[in-house]
């Protein structure tokens, strides 16, 4: 269920406290394909299921710029900012891939946000996502992105 925060406040209130989990997001081969297309990346371990089945994790893998594009459907799931009159993604502080997403997996997402920065007309939210491969020990992606909230 989606946590809606009204305000500032309501966001510094909740810093520090975890929000989640997601709803599931399948990482299947068709998107594993599409996302290659997309950004140029081949790579035999992402897009070659025949030649996978013998490499270090016995299937294809989805690329970990795939697992991070899709913070923006675990973000939408998790957390909506219902004020000001913008919101703007602003970028990135530290991102890993400690872990592959083998073809098939199902990922879920937590989040916690960590950090408020205000000036004149807007603020910024750092927001630190943790994703995992449904039964893994280790996460898939941990990120810290920003975005801004336009007053």
């Amino acid at each position: 269920m989606t946590r809606t925060f009204t305000s500032l406040d309501e966001v510094r209130a909740a810093i520090g406290e975890p929000i989640g989990p997601s709803a599931p997001i399948i990482v299947d081969q068709k998107r594993i394909d599409l996302f290659a297309e997309a950004s140029g990346d081949h790579q035999w371990i992402h897009v070659d299921p025949q030649r996978a089945k013998d490499g270090p994790y016995g299937t294809t893998i989805a690329h970990g710029y795939l697992t991070l594009s899709l913070l923006p459907l675990f973000g939408a799931d998790l957390i909506a900012f219902d004020f000001g009159s913008a919101r703007i993604n602003y970028g990135a502080n530290k991102v890993r891939f400690p872990a592959p997403v083998p073809s098939g997996s199902a990922l879920t997402a937590t989040v916690e946000l960590v950090d408020v920065a205000s000036k004149p007309g807007s603020s910024t939210v750092t927001a630190r996502y943790t994703v995992i491969v449904d039964g893994a020990t280790k996460p898939s992606c941990i990120a810290e992105t920003l975005v801004t909230i336009v007053d």
